[in-house]
């Protein structure tokens, strides 16, 4: 029966005549993070579902900096002819509307969005060797060793007014603990130095974590997500401890404020059609990431939602970028 819906609605899109592929010109997708990580490698699947029923070429293009402003900032003052679309996630926003003195565009009136894409659980992981050593095999006993021996925990971020930073201060604040933040630069090198012993614990995306967590190398104590995630099997929730404790890493795709709604229904046609194909959900499935296929109307209250819900966490936090 998904097949058959999923045929259907190819068949539809196909028939439809797209402006966006009447003009012969390539859609530029830009992504305002690095090449190799989730977001970039998400992007590049879907880039590559929906050449055909767009009539072009999706091309990927890497605009790093600024915690994702720089990117995100050519998206919102892109031409709103369907030419040029973006990726908008939790960081670019949720969290930099709030932690940037100055932005260089309104993370609420200057896109239009488009599709959410995935959600992706984060998790509170532990060096394995920490926490055997420090005899910690549950969340419960990082609390009890935290409330026993004050200030001796640490954990890292990918800096400070990360997702990591944040999602940290809210289970310190939910737990009653005090620990050490240590601000790296980039999740990358948040990770290394949890690998290495350097710091005692992270709260990272799976994506992300996903690789070491199998290898053995980092425990894994609680997801974020408000139930336990399919994901990680076994591990249990944060909120399970911790009531009402809820956080997430997510990303979509925004266009330029001003984009026709006939050519925003069209990619929404299009990605969303790719989201759901079974080979996309395989896909994700392995980088640990859950394909979220929205209306554009659901993605663009879900960022107003989230905009709303992260204004106080920054502000407690006292993370600042000037």
């Amino acid at each position: 029966m998904q097949r058959r819906s999923l045929f259907i609605a190819s068949i539809a899109l196909a028939a439809s005549v797209s402006a966006i592929a009447q003009t012969g010109k390539p859609i530029r997708l830009i992504v305002p993070y690095a090449p190799g990580g989730p977001i970039d490698v998400t992007a590049r699947a879907l880039a590559e579902r929906v050449k055909d029923s767009l009539g072009g070429p999706v091309i990927i293009d890497n605009k790093p900096g600024g915690g994702g402003n720089i990117g995100s900032d050519l998206v919102a003052k892109a031409a709103p002819d369907g030419h040029t679309i973006g990726i908008s996630a939790v960081a670019t926003h949720a969290i930099n509307p709030w932690l940037f003195s100055k932005m260089p565009f309104d993370a609420g009136k200057d896109f239009a969005p488009i599709t959410q894409m995935v959600r992706v659980p984060n998790v509170l992981v532990m060096n394995a060797d920490a926490a055997t050593r420090l005899n910690i095999n549950s969340l419960a006993d990082l609390i009890a060793y935290a409330k026993k021996n004050p200030g001796k925990l640490n954990y890292g971020s990918g800096g400070n007014g990360s997702a990591g930073h944040l999602a940290g201060e809210m289970f310190k604040q939910g737990a009653g603990i005090f620990a050490v933040h240590i601000p790296y630069n980039g999740g990358n090198p948040a990770q290394l130095a949890l690998l290495s012993g350097q710091v005692d614990f992270n709260i990272d995306n799976l994506a992300a974590a996903s690789s070491n967590i199998k290898a053995g190398k980092l425990k894994p104590l609680a997801v974020t997500t408000a139930k336990r995630s399919p994901l990680l099997p076994g591990v249990p929730a944060i909120a399970e401890t911790l009531k009402g404790f809820e956080v997430e890493t997510w990303w979509g795709l925004v266009a330029p404020a001003g984009t026709p709604k006939d050519v925003i229904d069209k990619l929404n046609a299009a990605f969303t059609t790719a989201l759901k194909a079974p080979e996309t959900q395989q896909r994700f499935e392995q980088l640990m990431a859950e394909p979220v296929p929205t209306t554009p109307e659901q993605f663009g209250s879900f960022m107003t939602r989230e905009r709303v819900r992260y204004e106080p966490v920054v502000k407690r936090s006292g993370a600042r970028v000037d």
